[in-house]
């Protein structure tokens, strides 16, 4: 049984409470099949109980996938109290009531984490999840010993620096940041407060002194690795083998920061298969289109998109650019072709927030963030979508979907 209590504040900004029991059993009865959800209501603001049940023996996607949900469960519910709609359609029998969530005598951990998307983002409620799975795996039970203070940017950056004062003193024990932008942004309000985040060039921002030794409140996970994009052109090769000329498509953020030495790094690897790199900036959601249509006016014969806040949020402009244009797309995480977009090979994104879930376990019993080394990702993922090579016309060697680990038809 799991058990979720959720304290909803506004619209991009969540104090969620969740409390994981599991097992196959509560109490009072000897088995638990059935799911269901109480709400129990309060003047100012909505307390919610959900409790969802899975099949005994499911593998580890169906759980992450159940656990995804949930969180989507929580996050609709808060939206509906914020606008004080307090009813459920379709919810299931009573259960328990949120005060069993409040039964232990452990201090209760506060963290904060920083979003630039929204809190309907499926992908953000992947990672989420993911991280949940983690903590629970290391004893941390959310609603028992640990809480989380959300915030949500909604893809505005006029907003990032308030909701980083909200989390800062809101009294936060560390705060976990969906990107190095916003890791910076935060660090400008404190440097006692720890900071964990997932970017793919820590050192070149800044934020850290190196990889070994970080120094001042800032670690976690870099996903800059010169294989890597080796990998993602090479790939593009073997789907486009008359390649010479890549475009490389920057979206401009601060939430996203994309360094020179990122650039290099495309640069670097492009240059030692005999290709020329060719970079379009897109400041928007209506620029992809344009980023789009110059790589097609300068002969450009595939694309690269790197992946920050800005793509991400506005994935779908991208993918239908990249339709419309032709141009075999490379992604660098599967969140694009699982939209529709052609191919994508990079971190393991759900493996990447367990592994941030050891830093908040390693934090919070009392290491520095300057002492725990940044770690790389350690899973990799090449996913196609054999639909989109179709559309495009393009004729996906047998080898390539062999060693693919997923295809969407």
């Amino acid at each position: 049984m799991r058990l979720f209590c959720c304290n909803a504040v506004h619209s991009s900004r969540s104090k969620i409470v969740l409390d994981f029991h599991e097992g196959g059993s509560r109490p009072g009865s000897k088995s638990h099949e059935a799911a269901g959800i109480h709400q129990a209501f309060q003047q100012h603001g909505g307390r919610i109980a959900a409790d969802s049940a899975s099949a005994a023996g499911g593998n580890a996607g169906d759980r992450i996938s159940s656990a995804a949900s949930n969180v989507r469960a929580i996050l609709r519910i808060s939206r509906l109290t914020r606008r004080n709609f307090f009813t459920l359609l379709g919810a299931g029998p009573l259960v328990w009531p949120c005060a069993v969530a409040a039964q232990s005598t452990s201090r209760v951990r506060k963290i904060g984490m920083f979003w630039a998307g929204a809190e309907s983002d499926p992908e953000m409620q992947r990672r989420f999840a993911s991280l949940l799975k983690g903590l629970r795996q290391l004893g941390w039970s959310l609603g028992r010993n640990i809480e989380f203070e959300l915030r949500f940017a909604d893809g505005s950056p006029d907003r990032f620096p308030s909701m980083a004062m909200e989390l800062v003193q809101a009294n936060v024990e560390l705060i976990i940041t969906g990107t190095a932008g916003l890791a910076a942004i935060v660090r400008k309000i404190t440097n006692t407060i720890p900071i964990l985040t997932f970017g793919g060039d820590l050192e070149g921002i800044g934020l850290i002194a190196n990889i070994r030794k970080p120094e001042g409140n800032i670690t976690g996970i870099q996903g800059l690795h010169p294989e890597l994009m080796s990998k993602r052109i090479g790939l593009l090769q073997e789907l486009v083998p008359t390649l010479v000329r890549l475009g490389v498509v920057e979206p401009i953020t601060p939430s996203g920061i994309i360094t020179a030495h990122y650039l290099e790094v495309i640069a670097d690897a492009a240059r030692a298969l005999g290709i020329e790199v060719h970079r379009v900036q897109a400041h928007g959601p209506d620029e992809f289109a344009t980023a789009y249509a110059t790589m097609v006016k300068e002969g450009d014969q595939a694309a690269i998109v790197i992946t920050n806040p800005l793509s991400l949020a506005h994935r779908n402009e991208i993918i239908t650019s990249a339709a419309r244009s032709r141009l075999a797309t490379m992604y660098e995480t599967r969140v694009f072709v699982a939209a529709g977009g052609l191919v994508s090979y990079g971190n393991d994104l759900i493996d990447v927030y367990r592994q941030l879930a050891r830093y908040v376990d390693a934090i919070l019993r009392g290491a520095a963030p300057a002492d725990l080394p940044v770690q790389q990702p350690t899973k990799f993922e090449l996913v196609i979508n054999l639909k989109t090579a179709k559309l495009l016309s393009l004729a996906i060697p047998p080898t390539l979907i062999a060693r693919a680990d997923e295809t969407i038809e």
